[in-house]
């Protein structure tokens, strides 16, 4: 008992050399069982090297007990040392009682370590020596939702709640309703989110039953839910996105601004939210705060495209081209692929009688706009206009082939032949 004390007392005090030599001490005083309980307790402290160590030492006295081996292959595991735990692994035979433990944990290494065929097999084998056993059949449903095979995974879970099975800490509605989730089968997904919110209404369950009234088009279901989660837990940002997008999908654009300015005032640092706050702004005629959202998503992200993209979009339609070429000359860097812009940074330049800098950006947009009308006759306009017309020619001879019902483009080329 000594030695028990002296390690609670080198745990309290954060003394590595004093734990090591109370450790010592108690290999050779204390009892199995006290030996056992003790790696349990480091264990679940965080002092997962020194429970390692007591259970290599029960193995040496115990060399049958097969519990040990797995026990120490699970802590080996957590501390990264997983050639150790499939060694320690190997060592238990096919005919031991405690194989098809052994095979779960195998299971677990494998799955770890993203190997999830070898994963596979080794629960199959398992659940072919205890067939039925839920747990088993529970890893499996896991196994094949983190393969992608949802439906498969759907099967055994919906397989174990129709048997009635009953597993410590697994609530079968609420794992039905993420694998249907995230195989995208929403429809199927929301009956159980219903269940299992019945039974308890946790934050996590709340997002995820939104999550599929959304995807639905239950938009009014959706805001409610996140409502609730707001109300429940205002910290809970991610609830503020998607009610936005709720309210958006509504035509509700006020409430929706209002939600996401809310969000923003929790989470300042949300480039999305920042984005989105931005768009419902130039909806609702809000120039002045929705240019500043999104240069406020861009000081946050100077390469976030979605936000460069929206905010030199709209520059682009007002015209704003002193706007849209400082935003773009400050954002543009190399290594980046920004060809969506320069349509818009060439129509800029050439506005403002920048015509070098534009025909370099009417240039290179080029090869990504091939197969662009639009693109093509403004480059097209341009080239003409510069008193390129053979250039010109060629790229209205590319929108015959991408329009030949358009007359406009013969009629063109034709005047352009005669000239």
């Amino acid at each position: 008992m000594a030695n028990i004390e002296q390690i609670q007392q080198a745990v309290e005090a954060g003394s590595p050399v004093a734990l090591d030599k109370a450790l010592e001490g108690f290999l050779l005083s204390g009892s199995p069982d006290e030996q056992y309980d003790v790696s349990e307790w480091l264990a679940d402290i965080g002092y997962v090297e020194e429970a390692v160590k007591i259970l290599e030492h029960l193995q040496f006295i115990l060399p049958d007990e097969s519990q040990l081996v797995i026990d120490r292959a699970n802590l080996l595991i957590e501390i990264d040392r997983e050639d150790d735990a499939l060694n320690a692994l190997m060592e238990i035979s096919e005919d031991d009682e405690l194989y098809p433990q052994a095979l779960v944990t195998l299971a677990d290494l494998f799955h770890m370590q993203g190997l999830l065929e070898a994963a596979e097999k080794r629960l199959d084998e398992a659940i072919a020596l205890m067939p039925g056993e839920p747990l088993l059949l529970q890893a499996k449903a896991e196994l094949l939702l983190d393969s992608g095979r949802y439906l498969e995974s759907a099967k055994i879970y919906l397989d174990l709640k129709n048997e009635g099975t009953v597993i410590e800490g697994v609530d079968l509605s609420e794992r039905l309703a993420e694998v249907y989730s995230a195989g995208a089968a929403y429809e199927e997904a929301l009956p159980y989110y219903e269940e299992t919110l019945k039974k308890m209404v946790l934050p996590d369950t709340l997002f995820g039953a939104a999550v599929a009234s959304f995807q639905t088009k239950a938009y009014d279901q959706a805001v409610s839910r996140l409502a609730e989660l707001i109300e429940s837990d205002p910290d809970y940002f991610s609830a503020y996105l998607l009610k936005a997008q709720s309210e958006n999908m509504q035509e509700n654009y006020k409430a929706a601004y209002a939600t996401i300015t809310e969000g923003l005032s929790r989470d300042e640092f949300d480039k999305e939210f920042y984005l989105f706050a931005g768009k419902l702004a130039l909806k609702l005629g809000m120039k002045d705060e929705g240019i500043e959202h999104l240069r406020q998503a861009i000081a946050l992200d100077p390469e976030y495209m979605e936000a460069i993209y929206t905010l030199t979009a709209y520059f682009h339609a007002e015209e704003q081209d002193d706007d849209l070429i400082e935003l773009n000359e400050t954002i543009i860097t190399e290594g980046q692929d920004w060809s969506g812009l320069y349509p818009m940074l060439a129509d800029a330049y050439s506005r403002t009688e920048q015509y070098d800098k534009a025909a370099q950006y009417y240039a290179e947009a080029y090869p990504a706009f091939t197969d662009d009308p639009e693109f093509l006759q403004a480059y097209a306009r341009f080239l003409v206009e510069e008193g390129k017309r053979p250039a010109a020619l060629e790229l209205i001879q590319q929108l015959q082939v991408l329009e030949p019902d358009n007359p406009e483009w013969i009629d063109w080329a034709q005047s352009l032949e005669q000239e």
